[in-house]
């Protein structure tokens, strides 16, 4: 059904008949067809692709949907507090994706993680955590998955202390809330100490950045347009003493529109420092390459146990290989003894491992990774003439274990399969299966002359309630409707379809067929619209004139229980095929092709085979109850 905005209930109650615009009157059959051809066909087909998500801040449940069967992956991880949920097998197939939020929970993001992995994070506000054990996921299909967060609850912290497995974290705020500013896309919620310079937590939308340094080269300063900075952060010194910082300042220095700034008090002698976007939110500060902060590292380098050698400062340690042994362990060999730091690096999303003094042999080539390697990726690099990185991004379901070091010219980095195992470290989170994909069996009717007419609306050259991304009203309810007639025919119901292909038809035949049949019920089949600049509107409505009543609400409440629709309530109207059928009739409304909830699950068919079941069961239970 497509209105162009909503009128009162009581005007439309009124209205003569179901509003059944004829767009393509006006135009060429020949643009029609190809329009047609070009919206059905012309789409790519995407395997296994993240169709819909939502966090629903006020229940703490994260809901998403995919277009085929998946099994999450899940993990807590530290400082900062995040759930991580992989998604194998699985695409975004469009850019990175933050929705902000105020409160323990500040920020879902959702983003590609590698080329078969779709990853989402629940970001919690640095003094909160929430028990992993506590995290429940439902399957309710294989492609649709409901998480529920326990509470979120705030944890004490030693003052200049670390949290738990995480890197130094002195600088996080304590109460991310939003400025009352104008003109802010983005938001400044926490900085944070990382091995290898700062990371800003954002919310929002990435922001174009300006780094500047004054004439006395003892203040960097990093411009933030059309940005806010929560009211706790704001103003304030924060110590930082590292990587040749002394301090930072956060200054919001307009309110409208809204700007924000980083003022990094620095030793005069360092080098600058550059800023950039994280592909999976938040800003990166980092010193440019050749101009290392002259303070130490917050990770304090690892020594090798005592007596097994040291190196030393005239010769610099080779690094000789770097090789997968078994399916658990990378090695890095050298040929004397080394020293290093790791921990992860947020602008590239691996974990590095930063040897000292060391260079790379000359032929070195690293691991080979082939199918099932627990490591997708390993990139050595000299950093400089001393200094040797390893960055290790590993595959779907694993995790960065514990490095070791059991030679003085060995490291050993360990690697943790992340799917639940008995005595799983805490963060490890349990994922059931997904519920049974195939529908319970619907219910009998009793045997003798039942006849439901099937009837999809619109067609033809009037496709109907147009919505996000073109999705065409007469499409997706014909696919409906003939798998509503098709699950009837197998229970011993006769049914018909007013249309079963894409045809025009008016009001009038349609309510013909159902008299001349003698039809037991009618049910009309649409899909609802309002303004595409409210895509916040979604749900289900079902429709009856009289004699329809207790048929309308028995599939309503069928269709609220099969798919987890948003309940926009059963009413009355004037619709022209429900005054002018005599038997019981009504008009269900699957949802709104411009909203954004419904218009993602419409557009996926397993969805779409869901509501069909779900009619079909609310229509076999009033026959069953109506004999």
């Amino acid at each position: 059904m497509r209105f162009p905005w909503r009128l009162p209930s009581i005007l439309l109650n009124q209205l003569d008949g179901k509003v059944q615009t004829k767009v393509g009157s006006k135009l060429p059959s020949y643009v029609l067809m190809l329009t047609v051809y070009f919206l059905l066909f012309t789409a790519p087909a995407q395997a296994a692709k993240l169709q819909f998500w939502r966090f629903n801040a006020s229940q703490n449940q994260l809901e998403f949907t995919t277009d085929d069967g998946v099994q999450p992956r899940a993990q807590l991880i530290a400082n900062p507090t995040r759930l991580v949920i992989d998604l194998p097998g699985t695409t975004l197939g469009r850019p990175a994706i933050t929705q902000s939020f105020n409160g323990a929970i500040t920020a879902v993001r959702v983003a590609q993680f590698d080329r078969q992995t779709t990853r989402l994070v629940v970001e919690l506000a640095p003094e909160y955590t929430i028990d992993p054990q506590q995290v429940k996921f439902r399957g309710i299909a294989p492609n649709q998955w409901t998480v529920q967060l326990p509470t979120p609850q705030l944890v004490s912290q030693t003052p200049g202390g670390s949290a738990p497995g995480g890197d130094n974290a002195p600088t996080e705020p304590t109460d991310p809330i939003p400025t009352s500013v104008s003109g802010a896309a983005t938001q400044i919620q926490a900085v944070q100490v990382t091995p290898d310079g700062l990371f800003v937590r954002t919310g929002g939308q990435s922001t174009r950045l300006r780094v500047l340094r004054s004439r006395d080269r003892r203040q960097i300063t990093i411009e933030f347009p059309e940005t806010s900075v929560a009211t706790n952060l704001q103003n304030r010194n924060i110590p930082i003493n590292q990587h040749g910082i002394s301090q930072l300042r956060i200054i919001q220095t307009q309110t409208a529109p809204a700007a924000a700034q980083i003022v990094l008090n620095v030793d005069p002698n360092s080098g600058n420092w550059q800023a950039s976007n994280s592909s999976l939110g938040g800003v990166v500060l980092l010193p440019l390459a050749g101009t290392a902060a002259s303070n130490p590292s917050p990770i304090s380098p690892r020594q090798p146990d005592a007596g097994s050698g040291s190196p030393t400062a005239a010769r610099v340690a080779t690094i000789q290989s770097v090789d997968l042994e078994g399916e658990n362990q990378l090695v890095i060999r050298s040929d004397q003894a080394v020293t290093y730091t790791s921990g992860w690096d947020r602008a590239t999303a691996a974990y590095r491992i930063s040897v000292t003094p060391a260079q790379l042999a000359e032929n070195i080539q690293g691991p080979k990774l082939g199918r099932g390697s627990p490591l997708l990726r390993v990139r050595l690099r000299q950093e400089d003439p001393r200094t040797v990185s390893i960055l290790v991004q590993p595959a779907s379901g694993v995790r960065i274990g514990e490095l070791n070091q059991p030679k003085s010219e060995v490291l050993a980095l360990q690697l943790q399969n992340s799917r639940p195992v008995a005595g799983n470290p805490p963060g490890s989170i349990s994922i059931p299966p997904p519920q049974n994909s195939s529908p319970q069996p619907l219910p009998t009717v009793p045997k003798g002359k039942i006849v439901v007419v099937v009837d999809p609306g619109h067609g033809g050259p009037d496709p109907g309630a147009i919505g996000i991304d073109g999705l065409q009203e007469k499409g997706l309810v014909l696919d409906i409707g003939r798998q509503v007639a098709s699950l009837l025919e197998q229970q011993g119901v006769q049914a018909v379809l007013t249309r079963s292909d894409d045809i025009d038809l008016d009001l009038e035949p349609r309510v013909q067929m159902a008299e001349r049949l003698n039809a037991t019920v009618f049910v009309s089949i649409h899909a609802n619209s309002i303004n595409l600049s409210r895509p916040d509107i979604s749900g289900l409505e079902t429709y009856y004139y009289s004699s329809g009543d207790q048929l309308a609400r028995t599939i309503h409440n069928s269709v609220l229980q099969g798919t987890g629709i948003q309940d926009r309530g059963v009413r009355q109207a004037r619709f022209y095929v429900l005054r002018k059928t005599s038997m019981p009739a009504v008009l269900v409304e699957v949802g709104f092709v411009t909203g954004q909830d419904d218009a993602a699950k419409l557009s996926t068919s397993a969805y779409r085979r869901r509501m069909a079941e779900a009619i079909v069961r609310g229509i076999l239970q009033y026959i069953r109850q109506n004999p």
